[in-house]
């Protein structure tokens, strides 16, 4: 083992051996050793923090575009772009919305898409992979591992598209109480908890993105590759979803209840999309997930 392996290792937590315990304990201990150190490793990268400053350099450039363009008293959006967009000047509110349905249909998925293709295509690639599978971690604990830490960043990213526009919104244009789609009045205490809401429903609509790039992960050795393909799928799908003679197939696809989350926006609020954007993501994990254990538990690690 090289000293750059072992230094891979030592940073994930494997191979730390101190004062012998009880099987369970030590299994505990490793467990929770492997995901913090995954997690630290994950967002250390510069790769990691490229992504989440593009995503957050989104929504500040979404509401300059819109100050600037109603400088003059205009309106903004001319009734096209994201959903929300023409309200943004009446509350800065607003913005987080728009943030939310603008970096979905690509910057967030694609983000997702370079995470958890890289998950374990990159660490074969860096020849620690087969260091990792080692008592009492185990394949089906070290998949686990990976993939809590892509669902962790799919949460930190919404999150720094939702601060990034509450912040830019706070700046350029004024805050107060709201109106819903539906036309009726909510304050704006209860305004950011349902943007917070929409948040957590959008991180939680990429659980399918992200258990489909764990599976491309398992397929190859080259993180780059795994990438890639991910990447590709997500877009070939979403233009897919575009086609009007697949009508009968876009409701299966992973990103046609994307921008459901609008329907939090309404007074009652819509559930039906919304319910099945999370049973479709859910579907997606459980399938796509079974494959990449499948694929993992009999995948020859030579690197």
């Amino acid at each position: 083992m090289s000293q750059v392996e072992v230094n891979a290792l030592k940073e994930r937590g494997g191979g730390l051996r101190d004062q012998p315990q009880p099987a369970r304990s030590r299994r505990t201990t490793f467990l929770g050793t492997l995901l913090r150190n995954e997690l630290l490793t994950t967002f250390r990268r510069w790769r990691t923090l490229a992504l989440l400053a593009v995503l957050a350099a989104v929504p500040i450039l979404v509401g300059i575009a819109v100050k600037i363009e109603t400088g003059d008293g205009g309106s903004a959006g001319g009734g096209g772009g994201p959903a929300f967009i023409s309200q943004i000047t009446n509350n800065g509110l607003f913005l987080v919305f728009t943030a939310l349905a603008a970096t979905l249909p690509f910057f967030l998925p694609m983000s997702i898409g370079v995470i958890a293709g890289d998950a374990i295509a990159g660490e074969a690639n860096a020849g620690t992979l087969r260091y990792l599978l080692v008592a009492p971690a185990g394949r089906t604990r070290l998949l686990l591992t990976k993939y809590a830490t892509v669902m962790t960043f799919c949460l930190v990213a919404t999150l720094v598209v939702a601060l990034s526009a509450l912040a830019t919104g706070a700046v350029l244009f004024p805050l107060g109480d709201l109106t819903t789609i539906s036309g009726t009045r909510i304050t704006f205490a209860e305004g950011l908890g349902r943007a917070l809401l929409i948040a957590l429903v959008v991180a939680a609509s990429l659980t399918g993105v992200a258990a489909l790039g764990l599976f491309v992960s398992t397929l190859t050795n080259s993180g780059i590759a795994a990438m890639a393909t991910t990447v590709g799928l997500l877009i070939t799908v979403q233009i897919l979803d575009q086609i009007p003679q697949l009508h009968a197939l876009q409701p299966y696809f992973f990103s046609h209840y994307w921008l459901s989350f609008a329907d939090l926006m309404r007074e009652p609020v819509y559930w039906d999309d919304l319910v099945k954007n999370l049973g479709l993501q859910g579907l997606y994990a459980a399938v796509f997930g079974s494959a990449a254990w499948a694929r993992f538990m009999a995948k020859d690690i030579t690197v």
